[in-house]
């Protein structure tokens, strides 16, 4: 029998439920397709590998890290270019020399340009928490199967964003928790075939999967995107498109939950 991993990332409340901080539309009925893929082929997952964006109140992209030349914090889902602090339009309230030198680096490496979110996932919180819907279905995986989940931080040191589940957009220096999770990595390419979900496609998921084709060719073949089982923030979706392009290009499969035969 084929060696199964399910890779669920960031299930959480703020993302998957309607009164999440970060509600992303449709989660809430992507959790209930995961929950009845694994009902239906539990026995067939050698193991469900669980992500959990976690973070400070106080973080690189929350609002309280900014303000305007006014001092009054930066809305939710405000822009901020290396230009824009340079020219004095938003200013950081924490470590100003860093911040610029990260905005610099995120833009010339190309990855995703950096906004200000809403508070989520904040460390300790409900926000931060397993969609329910996902934890029972996992509960009772572990209960028939024996087999334990497994679960990931990520994003929890407040320097920089963390979008994807192996790296943060830039690395902090002496903070190891932000470089290339090589191990894990590692850990999925012992199965035979990786199982995609979670939120959200156009931030996490996708980038995720852009780090996979850069770090780890060799897991590419084993991938399978379950593309009913996630949903893009809205208005963003444009983001993930040419790395599931690419991704589908380069040889990873596409199937919704109800084509996967395990």
């Amino acid at each position: 029998m084929k060696k199964t991993a399910l890779l669920i990332i960031d299930a959480q409340y703020d993302f998957c439920d309607p009164k999440g901080t970060l509600f992303v539309p449709g989660a809430e009925k992507d959790v209930e397709r995961i929950a009845r893929l694994i009902a239906l082929e539990g026995e067939k997952i050698s193991s469900i590998i669980v992500t959990l964006d976690t973070h400070r109140v106080l973080d690189i992209a929350h609002p309280l890290f900014w303000e305007d030349a006014n001092g009054n914090t930066v809305a939710p889902f405000t822009l901020i270019t290396s230009a824009a602090v340079e020219a004095g339009k938003w200013i950081p309230r924490y470590h100003r020399d860093y911040v610029l030198k990260y905005l610099h680096t995120l833009e010339n490496e190309g990855e995703f340009k950096h906004f200000i979110w809403p508070e989520h996932c904040l460390v300790g919180s409900k926000g931060a928490a397993l969609d329910d819907t996902i934890m029972h279905a996992v509960l009772a995986w572990t209960h028939r199967t024996g087999n334990d989940y497994r679960a990931v931080s990520k994003g929890i040191n407040p320097l920089t964003e963390h979008f994807g589940v192996f790296k943060a957009q830039v690395p902090v220096p002496d903070a190891p928790e932000t470089g290339l999770d090589e191990p894990f990595l590692a850990d999925l390419g012992a199965f035979d075939q990786v199982l995609v979900a979670g939120e959200a496609r156009s931030h996490c998921v996708a980038t995720s999967i852009h780090q996979i084709l850069k770090y780890a060719p060799s897991l590419v073949p084993k991938i399978v995107i379950l593309t009913d089982c996630m949903s893009d923030v809205p208005n963003f979706g444009y983001l993930a498109d040419p790395i599931f392009e690419e991704a589908e290009k380069r040889g990873m499969t596409f199937l919704k939950a109800n084509q996967l035969f395990l």
